[in-house]
């Protein structure tokens, strides 16, 4: 029960964290209005849930047949969350999302083909579920059945935030996309990560 508590803790933090879904939603919402936003959110949501089964039916078999494999996921989750916690501490150029924002434009596709190829495509948030989600694995168990339901549970909580996101922006835009606002919601993620990441590791000596 505690686990699962972790994770539902860490994954509201990591949903709730600003980045570049956030932006993505954001621009939409504003430019296109808010039924486009919903769209975009289910597009972004459902990128999730592709990376969710390739993560379950890749990594399942090997964690349940090597406790060294296992190990191995574990530490590179511990250091990779770590990472992304002291990544929040570092200034994040603009350059990043503008780009990506030109290549959907391109793309001229509808709101929600545009968040799922943005998610889909971007191999930073396929390696986020190839070393969030097994860290929540009880060995012994059928690891496939544990990743996809994990896998659920964080896109719900996903398209929950973002919904609300969405369905509130009009009237708190200005105060939430604040540098000021920002920079709490960035560190106070990036601390959770950090911790997190160290007390896994710490974990996987014993």
């Amino acid at each position: 029960m505690n686990e699962f508590f972790t994770f539902l803790l860490l994954s509201l933090f990591v949903v709730m964290s600003p980045g570049i879904d956030t932006a993505l939603i954001t621009k939409r919402t504003i430019s296109d209005g808010r039924k486009d936003g919903y769209q975009m959110a289910l597009g972004i949501t459902t990128g999730s849930l592709v990376h969710t089964f390739a993560a379950a039916f890749g990594l399942s078999a090997i964690l349940m047949k090597s406790a060294v494999a296992f190990e191995i996921v574990k530490y590179v989750g511990a250091i990779y969350l770590i990472y992304l916690g002291v990544s929040s501490f570092i200034t994040r150029k603009k350059k990043a999302v503008s780009d990506e924002e030109e290549n959907l434009d391109e793309i001229k596709k509808s709101a929600f083909k545009q968040g799922l190829l943005s998610n889909v495509l971007n191999p930073k948030v396929a390696m986020f579920f190839l070393t969030f989600l097994p860290q929540f694995v009880k060995v012994g168990e059928n690891a496939t059945k544990q990743l996809v339901i994990m896998g659920v549970i964080y896109t719900l909580l996903s398209i929950s935030w973002f919904f609300i996101y969405v369905f509130f922006i009009n009237y708190l835009r200005e105060w939430l996309m604040s540098p000021k606002v920002q920079r709490v919601m960035e560190k106070a993620t990036g601390l959770v990560l950090i911790g997190f990441g160290i007390k896994l590791a710490m974990d996987s000596r014993h």
